[in-house]
């Protein structure tokens, strides 16, 4: 399968929202450059006008440039290995490749080869999630990680001593990378294939994580609320911090409280907890 690959010159603060756009429509992979970002897509299925619309939209505002060029099968475990760097979270976690050295001065160490899959701890909503898991007792609990991407936030539930951890996501390929990542960590549990309404996960979960975007939180809110004891605990990311008072509004009347809110880059994350 070839792929279309495009080279985008932008504005650094722009960098993670063109990403997150990007991805709504078809791009399933993106290296970050020092002038903006690479971005690539299926040449099968791509959707040109939905590319130049979304293009157009933030052509002034994030000053874009862009070119366009096409190529065979990447080797994508290459392509990371160029441009992939270890992060830290804190003194919490140490997020790496298999391909980097191991640091001993945190708590935890997470190894992620993420090829094309979200959630390496890089992207600011993924950064604020496992500061957050960081921050609250998972000992003994079930953990419920909606939309698990690289498995990466279920993996931290695991080493912060949850009891259950189930997950899954609506793309196969992460299912499938997922669960690579669970075997580098010791996470003994697959990753499921669907939405949360395909795969009916059987609560109570102390412990819900979801990092998706607006209109699914949105959308899942009500279900997330019904697998909560009361008590329990809503970590949301994935979106813009002037979301906040929409995700807010839309969870109270469900008896889920903020709190705790943080914002990094211009994205927000929030801690909820049931009455």
């Amino acid at each position: 399968m070839d792929y279309l690959e495009f080279k985008i010159t932008c504005l650094e603060e722009f960098r993670e929202i063109l990403i997150a756009e990007l991805a709504e429509i078809g791009f399933d992979s993106f290296l970050e450059t020092e002038t903006g970002i690479d971005a690539y897509a299926p040449e099968s299925d791509f959707d040109r006008e939905a590319f130049g619309q979304l293009i157009e939209s933030y052509r002034e505002a994030a000053e874009i440039s862009l070119t366009e060029g096409k190529m065979p099968k990447v080797n994508w475990n290459e392509e990371w290995e160029k441009n992939y760097d270890p992060i830290a979270v804190d003194d919490l976690v140490y997020v790496r490749a298999s391909f980097h050295e191991p640091q001993p001065n945190f708590k935890h160490e997470i190894v992620i080869n993420p090829k094309m899959s979200f959630g390496t701890g890089h992207h600011a909503t993924t950064f604020q999630m496992l500061r957050h898991q960081g921050e609250l007792d998972h000992q003994g609990r079930r953990v419920l990680d909606v939309g698990s991407g690289t498995g990466i936030l279920a993996i931290m539930a695991h080493l912060l001593g949850a009891r259950e951890v189930e997950a899954f996501d609506i793309d196969d390929w992460c299912v499938d990378n997922g669960n690579e990542n669970f075997d580098l960590n010791g996470l003994h549990t697959r990753m499921g294939l669907g939405t949360i309404r395909q795969v009916n996960p059987q609560g109570p979960f102390e412990i819900i994580l979801a990092n998706i975007n607006k209109n699914v939180l949105l959308d899942e809110m009500a279900i997330y609320a019904g697998l909560l004891p009361s008590q329990g605990h809503l970590l949301l990311s994935g979106f813009y911090t002037q979301d906040i008072d929409d995700l807010v509004n839309a969870a109270k009347p469900l008896g889920l409280n903020l709190i705790k809110s943080s914002e990094k880059d211009n994205w927000a994350a929030l801690i909820l907890q049931k009455e």
